[in-house]
């Protein structure tokens, strides 16, 4: 019953949180607001034990497959050298260099700690940069770079904190070269058991639809179960769970799942995925925020104990740890700018060669910490020693870089525009008018032979050929209308418009009269519902015409 208790009042707070935050005077992200609502809690006594591995199996694997659902395989495929030298070259170089210097800078700490430590600070969090800038501050291509590093550098950074912490507790010994190839095996394992077990689930999921007769409900739950299944049978082998989500949520959409479902499930797809993600996105957030009194009150009280280091030392060292990230990553943008293309493959300089000093800039603070970060930390295992400092500068590095880039990313942002959505405008009327060309041959066969079997007497011919005549005409005057002709688009947007305002008008007067018949009990309750269901499906398909 605590535990029913405890997640109700998780829901209630995330629910809350975004309430909250349209009614302060000032902007504040959301992250920062579930996390300070997250300390506000545990101020008031209320404590959920954090549990690193369920954390990273309950969380991690859904958010990351709903991101790599939304990621265009065609804009990762064209910034996969972007996207690479920062998830996977950065990361290496930052748990490098920043292991090294934390060795150094801390007393009583093991290099392998220290290297843990650097491995879990090199992931970014996408997700917390969108809930600081907003949508579209940030321009398109940049921020493709930018979300797809944040997938990839989640599972370059815990394997890296993996093979850490097994030297730190004396299971392996470093070897670059062995640790190089397990790597590479690791990553490329996790990428290939995530396609392919999407691929063969939409192959068993079409099947199950056939059996249950098209069951929406049967369809969602099966495919919320996809990114624990993959992620629970990568890290069984021995491969990475995480990337094995990314690689199925990239491969849902071109797998069929989604495109054979029934229409409720399309339609109700996005809608709870997009519920599901607020929600988890949430119980991040101010699971962060719960556990930040408690890091600090254990900081204190273990500090008690050691003499090699003071609290407010180790506050230092946060802001020095921060600062020394922010440079690597600057220093490691501006020389991929000035990289000259490769002799040989795709001779397309790097994106950042075009980058300015301010895009540089904005590129470097928009890389904040977040979740994978803390969750990497708290499974450090507990008999390493000097444990307490790793989770201290680790939460400290999260607020710092969360308040650093509220603080400068608008700074840098000001003067930007929103994205002019220009092209992608035209190439949305172009393909609909080839879309609409492409229907109106079709339709005009169909009008040919349904005006055939009338003429014939066959059974189709029982339809009045002036009905086929006015009804052709119609809707084919209607796709005609998005043809694309230069001279006709703005005519064919009004009509649109128009059209769909009058059809939701329509819409609205439907579901008015049968909520009037329920009211007078003219209509039973089974009935009410299926034709509001009706009226809801409709509504949405025609409001996301466009």
């Amino acid at each position: 019953m605590e535990l029913f208790s405890t997640i109700l009042i998780l829901i209630l707070i995330v629910s809350l949180s975004g309430v909250v935050i349209k009614m302060l005077p000032i902007q504040i992200p959301l992250p920062l607001m579930q996390i300070l609502l997250g300390c506000i809690l545990a101020a008031f006594g209320f404590y959920v034990e954090f549990d690193p591995e369920l954390f990273l199996v309950l969380f991690i694997p859904p958010l990351l497959f709903a991101d790599g659902r939304k990621t265009s395989t065609k804009d990762f495929v064209h910034n996969v050298r972007e996207i690479v030298g920062l998830a996977l070259v950065l990361v290496v170089i930052t748990v490098i260099a920043l292991g090294y210097l934390l060795y150094w800078i801390l007393p009583n700490v093991s290099l392998a700690a220290a290297l843990a430590l650097a491995a879990v600070l090199s992931p970014t969090d996408a997700v917390a940069l969108s809930g600081i800038v907003g949508k579209g501050r940030i321009e398109k291509e940049k921020m493709e770079i930018i979300e797809g590093e944040a997938l990839m550098n989640d599972a370059s950074g815990l394997v890296s904190l993996k093979f850490a912490v097994l030297i730190a507790i004396g299971q392996m010994e470093f070897r670059l070269f062995e640790i190089s190839v397990s790597f590479i095996f690791v990553a490329i394992g996790g990428l290939t058991i995530g396609a392919l077990i999407t691929w063969i689930y939409a192959r068993i999921l079409r099947k199950i639809n056939q059996l249950t007769h098209n069951d929406p409900a049967i369809q969602m739950v099966l495919l919320f179960l996809l990114p624990f299944a993959v992620y629970l049978i990568a890290e069984h082998i021995g491969f990475s769970g995480i990337l094995a989500a990314v690689s199925a949520g990239m491969t849902v959409n071109h797998s069929g799942m989604m495109r054979n479902a029934p229409l409720n499930a399309r339609l109700q797809s996005d809608s709870i995925w997009s519920m599901l993600t607020f929600v988890f996105n949430g119980f991040v957030f101010i699971l962060l925020g719960i556990q930040l009194p408690k890091i600090l009150s254990s900081t204190y009280a273990e500090n008690e104990t050691d003499n090699s280091i003071e609290v407010w030392q180790l506050g230092v060292i946060v802001i020095f740890i921060f600062i020394a990230l922010m440079l690597t990553r600057f220093l490691w943008l501006l020389a991929m700018k000035h990289i000259p293309p490769l002799p040989f493959g795709k001779r397309r300089p790097l994106a950042f060669k075009s980058y300015s000093t301010r895009d540089l800039l904005i590129s470097t603070f928009a890389g904040v910490r977040g979740a994978i970060t803390l969750a990497g930390v708290l499974s450090i295992p507990m008999t390493i020693h000097g444990r307490y400092e790793l989770v201290f500068i680790a939460a400290g590095t999260i607020l710092v870089s969360l308040v650093t880039a509220v603080i400068v990313l608008p700074i840098l942002l000001r003067g930007t525009v929103i994205l002019d959505n220009t092209e992608k405008d035209n190439e949305i009327l172009s393909v609909k008018g080839h879309m609409a060309e492409e229907a109106i041959v079709s339709l005009e066969k169909m009008q040919n032979n349904l005006l055939q079997d009338v003429d014939t007497g066959n059974d189709a011919g029982n339809i009045d050929s002036e009905i086929i005549h006015e009804v052709g005409s119609r809707v084919i005057s209607s796709l005609r209308r998005r043809t694309g002709l230069k001279n006709l688009e703005e005519k064919s947007l009004e009509a649109e418009n128009l059209e769909r305002r009058m059809r939701l008008v329509a819409i609205g007067a439907e579901r008015t009269a049968l909520l009037q018949m329920k009211i007078n009990n003219e209509v039973s309750d089974e009935v009410f519902e299926h034709l509001n269901n009706d009226l809801d499906f409709y509504e949405k398909m025609i409001s996301e015409e466009a």
